[in-house]
Order: structure tokens, then sequence, then C-alpha cells
């Protein structure tokens, strides 16, 4: 029983002189926020933005395990297919005295030592590799036009006999004309070559243009 004289307590135990106080504070304090993130920008509502920008970051930043698969991916999307086929094409050492002897019935790694098997190691296709005729299935490639051709592109003839038929592998233009280009084949009596070429560019030839599905 509280006497004539005693406070009227409020939640918590405090006065009601006291909690008016604390009230007060708090109202001034909330204030004075609003201010604050008001002056720190001039686009009303930008702070909450802001934050929510930050949020969303946050969450769709991968971390650890998965921060590491997706370096890995970004890594593997970068990777040039056309250059590992230029590279690939050179470890038969074109145009040297350690160049592979070209032959339609011996292997190297696995492929013939003629020009479609060369064109399949270099492609990097099952073992031992199509003959020149199977290179032009769709399986394996497409027509494009000569004006199209890519480093790593295909230039063939695949009309006539295992004697006359031949591919090449087109790497880039020799001249601003496009009279000529430079391509790698394994050629007969030869073996592995680098040199310029001009199959395919005149007009009625057999040599047509061709792309590997793979690029």
């Amino acid at each position: 029983m509280q006497g004539k004289h005693s406070k009227k307590r409020g939640p918590l135990g405090l006065s009601r002189g006291t909690a008016g106080v604390l009230a007060g504070l708090a109202v001034a304090g909330v204030a004075a926020t609003t201010v604050q993130a008001s002056a720190g920008s001039s686009d009303p509502g930008g702070g909450e933005r802001a934050a929510a920008v930050a949020t969303l970051s946050a969450k769709k930043q991968p971390a650890g395990k998965e921060a590491g698969k997706e370096a890995g991916k970004k890594a593997g999307e970068a990777r040039d297919e056309r250059s590992e086929v230029i590279a690939r094409a050179r470890t038969w050492r074109p145009h040297t005295d350690r160049r592979i002897p070209y032959s339609q019935s011996d292997y190297h790694d696995g492929y013939r030592t003629d020009c479609s098997g060369y064109v399949a190691m270099a492609l990097d296709l099952p073992k031992p590799g199509p003959n020149t005729v199977g290179l032009t299935s769709s399986r394996y490639t497409e027509r494009i036009k000569m004006s199209e051709l890519k480093k790593g592109d295909l230039v063939m003839d695949a009309e006539g006999t295992n004697t006359t038929r031949h591919v090449v592998i087109f790497e880039k233009w020799a001249d601003e004309d496009r009279t000529s280009y430079w391509a790698y084949e394994q050629r007969g009596r030869y073996g592995t070559d680098h040199r310029t070429r001009d199959y395919g560019l005149d007009s009625g030839s057999e040599y047509k243009a061709y792309r590997p599905k793979k690029l």
C-alpha cells in the first residue's frame, strides 16, 4: 500500500518523470540520426538503397569452395581453343629436321601420320582420327566461306582419291589482299610442314573452307 506522498511508477519501475525524460532523449536521438543520414546523401532514400545494394552484393559473393569453383569456371571460359589447335599442330615440329614423316600406314601417338590423321590430332579427336572425307561430315565440321576463315579452321579437298585428297589447318592470312595464307599440313613425301598456301582461293577450286564443330 502506497503512502499519500508516494509517486506512481511506470514501466521498468521508473517514475513517470524519469520515464518521460528518457522518452524525450530517445526521440531526440532518432531525429539526430535521421538528420545525419540525410546530410550524408543528397538523394532522399539513398541510404536505404545503399544498404539494399550492399546486402545483395554480400549474398551474391561466393565464399570458400564456391569462390574457387567460380574462378575455375571463368578460367575455363577464357580458354582459347583455336590457339590450342595450333599449339597441338606445332608438337609434330613442322618444317624442321625433327618433323613427323608422312605415311598413310604409320602412326604417331596413336594418330595416322597422313594429312587427316594430323588434323585429327590437332583437333584432339578420338584416335586414330577420321579420313579426309570423314572430316567433312557434319559430325566434325560445317562449310563456311573462305573469307570467314579463322585460326584453327580447315581447308579441304575431299574429292578424288586417297592420293589427291588433302586437308590443311588455316592459321592466318599472309597478306592484306588475302592472296595466300599460312597453314599447317602433313604433306606427302615430306611430313609436317608450315608454309603459305592458296588452296581454295581460285574460282572453281575443289578446296573448300570448313569450321570444326568444336570451334
